[in-house]
């Protein structure tokens, strides 16, 4: 008879500690500069204009935070005319300018072929001159006796125009109607760069679907393409109106003091007058406007996939 010896028991192997993970504070590391500069340039600023917004008192006997949130509805009181001037000229601008961005930036992205590359060098070419610059070559463009204004008049377009009250008769400079140009101008690129983004990511095989399923072009358009460029639209929108609204140099230089935006109020305000209380002030119910219109504007779009 044979006899079977039982295997000794193995050894328990040794833990093995996990493996360290390596670069595990790296990307908070690439975070840290943009956070400093957001803090040092964007928050504290904030935090200081808000603590300027509640003072009172005057340059030459200083200011003091005395809680003075009178400020807000005294400036607001004395200059709302400005504040719905200005979301009433960038509404204005950002409609000229998703008017005229939608068909070029289509053409970009779906029938410029290899001339792509060229219309999108023509397009951020504003961005080459000053803004500045930008704005006081409208002074000529839109001059008095000019061919521009000449060719309006014999179209019968400051006809129009003047009913409306945005010109004043033949007149185009220190107009509404000035001040909305430089401004479409202006900020027309914002608009059609991200419509080209959203443009340029629809897969074409849904185009060629549509025309398999014998749908007309408008029908293509209104239930394929402009549904799925939405991100681009509010995106593009956004980027109009929201510097539109605090604009103030197109006000200055095309138009008058009629046509002042609450942008002219602050920088005299801060400049000019030198009550940085009021200033502060009006920033921030400019900007809080400006939130609750972007809010509303998101939501009612139904599109927060924003490129």
């Amino acid at each position: 008879m044979t006899t079977v010896t039982e295997a000794p028991p193995l050894a328990p192997a040794p833990e093995r500690k996990p493996p360290r993970k390596r670069g595990r504070w790296t990307p908070y590391w690439l975070l840290l500069p943009g956070l400093l500069w957001l803090v040092v340039f964007f928050a504290l600023p904030v935090i200081y204009q808000a603590s300027t917004s509640v003072q009172t008192g005057s340059l030459e006997e200083g200011y003091k935070v005395t809680w003075h949130f009178a400020t807000y509805w005294d400036a607001l009181s004395e200059y709302w005319p400005q504040f719905v001037r200005s979301v009433l000229y960038a509404a204005s601008a950002t409609v000229l300018c998703l008017l005229l961005g939608y068909p070029l930036a289509y053409l970009i992205a779906f029938r410029a072929g290899r001339w792509r590359n060229l219309i999108m060098i023509l397009v951020i070419a504003p961005f080459f001159t000053s803004f500045l610059i930008r704005t006081l070559a409208w002074k000529t463009i839109l001059a008095d006796g000019g061919p521009v204004v000449d060719a309006l008049n014999t179209l019968h377009v400051l006809d129009v125009t003047a009913w409306l009250g945005w010109t004043a008769g033949d007149r185009v400079l220190a107009t509404p109607l000035a001040v909305v140009c430089g401004l479409t101008y202006n900020f027309l690129p914002f608009m059609i760069l991200p419509l080209y983004t959203s443009l340029e990511r629809i897969d074409p095989r849904l185009h060629e679907a549509a025309n398999d399923l014998y749908a007309k072009p408008s029908t293509t358009f209104r239930r394929v393409t402009f549904p799925l460029s939405m991100p681009g639209v509010v995106s593009g929108t956004l980027l109009t109106f929201i510097p539109a609204s605090g604009d103030y140099i197109n006000s200055d230089l095309l138009g008058s003091t009629d046509t002042r935006m609450v942008g002219n109020v602050i920088q005299s305000q801060f400049l000019r007058i030198l009550d940085y209380p009021t200033a502060a002030a009006l920033s921030f119910i400019l900007m809080a406007a400006i939130l609750v219109i972007v809010t509303l504007y998101i939501r009612k779009s139904g599109t927060e996939d924003l490129v």
